[in-house]
């Protein structure tokens, strides 16, 4: 009966195939066992960004080596951080990287961005800035073209939604005052801070941003609604509307 169970689990992939069978270098197999006790005795730092990389791609591809996949996605991306939010189409044009090691990699994208969703969802937001700064960061600050968020809030300011309005090019997002608003009363927020990011990393708002955060606060508070704030994520860095008195 174990017998049978073996061979069903190493159809279904669920068993690590040898490295005999992976096509592998020999020692493959003790490399992998040696990056996985590292990590789990002396912790994530004690791996380089391409040493992690290449364990996270042992759990998607099975039967080839993993260190020159690995590699190559630091040298296209830059870092792993960079290679997580990278696009998935432009993950899979590198070689030997397929759908199920971009799968894998997106996963860990998905994973970041919903523990750090988890930990400001529902929180009194004024009074976590900075765990909401680090969120926006993670699903922001890499993005190539420019999204516009709205998170809306209720009468304690806690965040009732994250919701993406609008994608948009390199340097413009289309948004309609009226949406905004229109979306936040089907909500019932009684608040909301817009947010949206510069691919080119400058946080510095332009005119246009201005004008359309002005609009927007027009909009709102006609029906009540209040713009706590316009946030703009560039690369590692933030610019807040109300810090700057532009709000």
């Amino acid at each position: 009966m174990a017998r049978v169970q073996k061979g069903m689990a190493d159809q279904l992939g669920l068993l690590e195939p040898p490295a005999s069978r992976q096509g592998a270098p020999a020692g493959a197999d003790g490399h992998r066992d040696r990056l996985r006790e590292r990590l789990l005795t002396a912790g994530p730092d004690a791996l380089a960004d391409h040493e992690l990389l290449e364990l996270l791609l042992t759990l998607a591809i099975l039967r080839r080596d993993t260190k020159p996949i690995a590699r190559a996605l630091i040298a296209r991306f830059g870092s792993f951080a960079s290679v997580v939010a990278a696009p998935r189409q432009e993950l899979e044009s590198v070689e030997n990287v397929g759908r199920a090691g971009a799968a894998a990699i997106k996963i860990v994208h998905a994973a970041t961005l919903r523990f750090g969703r988890a930990e400001v969802l529902n929180q009194p937001v004024l009074n976590n800035w900075d765990k909401l700064m680090g969120y926006l960061n993670a699903a922001l600050s890499r993005e190539r073209v420019e999204h516009f968020h709205i998170l809306f809030l209720d009468n304690r300011n806690r965040l009732l939604a994250d919701e993406a309005q609008a994608r948009g090019t390199v340097n413009h997002t289309p948004v309609y005052p009226r949406e905004v608003v229109k979306r936040a009363l089907e909500l019932h927020a009684t608040a909301i801070i817009l947010v949206h990011n510069h691919p080119s990393g400058d946080p510095t708002p332009s005119r246009d941003d201005i004008e359309m955060t002005r609009e927007i606060k027009a909009a709102a508070s006609a029906l009540d609604v209040v713009v706590h704030d316009h946030v703009i994520v560039g690369n590692g860095r933030w610019l807040s509307f109300r810090q700057e008195g532009l709000l």
